[in-house]
């Protein structure tokens, strides 16, 4: 068995969620950041993580997901400054799995991530998105502990369901 561990991460966020998905994987496996992978063949299954920005996938993610092998099994991550399992991280994720069509998507999951200050700042100021920067605010402790932890609950699930 072979696994990759790919992510793209701006603030760090989506980084620590990554390692603690590769520190689960107790075969084969490299971990790398999405821009330096050469490759996606050859794996048996892809953990791909990313955060939600703009209630999307970040533009840096599609190429990767429309190279993908057909069929490749994959399982998705990404971190976000929303309320878990809410409306707008749930978006992204099913934006993902729509650039990703080729692959077998096995699982999705979520976690809180810090926002940038001058991003809530900024979005404090506009009356359409006030709530929403609220709602980042209490995503300043994250990811915790407990979160990186259900993060390798999550790898457990996706591996029993490649049989290993």
């Amino acid at each position: 068995m072979k696994a990759l561990v790919t992510y793209y991460s701006q603030t760090g966020n989506t980084e620590k969620l990554a390692r603690a998905i590769y520190d689960a994987i107790h075969f084969e496996k490299e971990l790398l950041r999405i821009q330096d992978v050469k490759s996606s063949q050859g794996y048996d299954i892809i953990f791909v993580g990313f955060p939600v920005q703009a209630h999307s996938v970040p533009a840096a993610v599609h190429s990767f997901f429309k190279n993908l092998p057909d069929k490749q099994p994959i399982a998705l991550f990404c971190t976000h400054g929303s309320i878990r399992g809410g409306h707008l991280p749930k978006q992204a994720i099913e934006h993902a799995i729509g650039l990703a069509s080729r692959a077998k998507v096995l699982g999705t999951f979520g976690i809180r991530g810090k926002v940038n200050p001058r991003v809530i700042d900024a979005l404090m100021k506009m009356l359409e998105h006030r709530a929403w920067a609220e709602e980042a605010q209490g995503a300043i402790d994250h990811p915790t502990d407990a979160d990186l932890a259900d993060g390798k609950a999550f790898v457990k699930e996706i591996l029993a369901k490649i049989g290993h």
